[in-house]
């Protein structure tokens, strides 16, 4: 009867054993890209960081940018410096006129060829030099250009910032996804171990159908936790690979046991008041102070302009008169002086811009007020998620003890019969479950580190060392 009984569950086993064929294949398939993975050389934070420096797209777009303004810094610059030119020209002129042949005295006088006509070419060649010597509006424009530098370095510390924190959530994501598989790979066998146990029980008489299909299924949804777990973790590293431009990344694992160091300062204050150095912060000021060139350079339109000019021209002219000919020679002009130019009048329009600009400047004012609170507001955000992290690994650290010990009473229970085969799946499930909240909330942590440290602006690539400790060596 028991030999009967049992048919059915085999035909079952074997029957969900051809369901999950194609699921298991995949599973297999992924497992031996795992462990050539596994065969690669561990890589830590610092070195990954180092790649993507030189691989990614927004970051590079950032550096060049930076780098094209410091050439405007050095345009702007000429507005001060002597400027020299060259200067030639050529003429051609001819002339028909009705003063008759030269015999008469008017065509004479005139220096008329026989034909009553004239012609002529003029050449000049020369150079001028011009040094500026006085121009509010281009000293304006010079420290906006060099405003306008700083802006940019400030652009690109963010672009650094921004990569560093995108590096680390990949890099950690990565570890968190390894650790999501392995548990439920452990999780997956343990049901296994409890189903076998059930199916013996059954045979036996100790148990009934209900206890192995319920075992059955708890192994059935294990087997797709897996899948999704090991498609997760591939698609984590193609993230990762494609951040750092390289194939086959393999971070480095944590140390065991995970220890997680408090934050320093230990006080949201103290990471607010560091918040005055934020590149955010810190382009919004300087787009403050260029508002107030603008005022100046706006103001600058009621000034004079002078500036030192000087001139060396060389000329001489062509004729076919001979009167003409005898009255033009070449030389040389040379000429230095002084020029002094100012507007009188320009129809009020710079009386509207002087307006306009300082308008501008209290929208500039506000902005920086805007700045300074979104920033401070974003470290007390992150250092809140910092701190309630570093308590559920805490929490999560004990829960997972008193799983474990939960499991074995349960497993221990199950087999002097006070316990059900339920009980034990619950149990680990349970402890499933808590693990990877546990892990979870780690990397979380540790990644929120980083963008707390990015959202009050000391973010440093020491910082990133201080995460390679956490690491296991290789």
């Amino acid at each position: 009867m028991s030999k009967l009984n049992v048919l059915p569950t085999l035909s079952r086993g074997h029957s969900a054993k051809a369901r999950w064929a194609p699921a298991l294949k995949a599973t297999a398939v992924a497992a031996l890209g795992l462990l050539s993975w596994g065969g690669a050389q561990a890589e830590n934070l610092v070195d990954l960081y180092q790649a993507a420096r030189g691989y990614d797209a927004a970051y590079l777009s950032s550096k060049a940018q930076t780098e094209s303004v410091q050439y405007q810094y050095e345009q702007a610059l000429a507005l001060q410096r002597p400027s020299l030119s060259l200067q030639a020209s050529i003429t051609r002129s001819h002339l028909d006129s009705s003063l008759g042949t030269t015999s008469s005295p008017q065509a004479a006088l005139a220096g008329l060829d026989a034909n009553g006509n004239v012609s002529q070419t003029s050449r000049k060649v020369g150079v001028a030099a011009r040094q500026p010597l006085f121009n509010r509006a281009d000293s304006a424009k010079i420290n906006q250009a060099e405003q306008a530098l700083q802006v940019a370095q400030a652009d690109l510390k963010i672009a650094e910032d921004d990569l560093a924190a995108r590096l680390a959530q990949a890099y950690f994501e990565v570890l968190g996804a390894q650790d999501v598989l392995t548990t439920t790979q452990a999780n997956k066998k343990a049901l296994a171990e409890q189903l076998a146990s059930a199916k013996r029980n059954f045979e036996v008489g100790n148990a009934t159908i209900t206890d192995t299909r319920e075992a059955q299924a708890r192994h059935d949804l294990a087997g797709a936790q897996e899948i999704a777990a090991t498609n997760d973790l591939r698609v984590k590293r193609i993230a990762l690979d494609q951040l750092v431009g390289r194939a086959d990344v393999q971070p480095s694992p944590l140390r065991t046991p995970v220890k997680l160091d408090a934050l320093t300062p230990g006080q949201m204050d103290d990471w607010v008041a560091q918040t005055t150095a934020s590149p955010l912060v810190r382009k919004a000021e300087v787009a403050l102070n260029v508002a107030k060139l603008e005022i100046d350079k706006a103001r600058a339109g009621h000034l004079p302009t002078v500036d030192a000019v000087a001139s060396v021209q060389r000329s001489s002219t062509d004729t076919n008169s001979a009167s003409a000919k005898a009255a033009s020679s070449p030389g040389t002009l040379a000429s230095i002086g002084v020029e002094l130019n100012m507007a009188l009048f320009a129809g009020n329009s710079v009386q509207n811009r002087i307006r306009e600009v300082l308008v501008l400047q209290e929208k500039a004012e506000r902005d920086v007020d805007n700045a300074r609170r979104s920033v401070s507001l974003g470290t007390r955000q992150a250092f809140s998620g910092v701190q309630s992290g570093l308590a559920q690994v805490q929490a999560y650290e004990a829960a997972e003890a008193s799983a474990k010990l939960a499991l074995e009473a349960t497993q221990l229970g199950y087999r002097v019969g006070v316990r059900i085969n339920k009980d034990v799946l619950d149990a680990q499930t349970a402890l499933s479950n808590t693990q990877k909240d546990l892990y979870k909330a780690r990397y979380d942590v540790i990644v929120g580190s980083v963008k707390l440290r990015q959202a009050s602006g000391t973010l440093k690539v020491e910082d990133l060392n201080e995460l390679n400790k956490l690491l296991a060596a290789q």
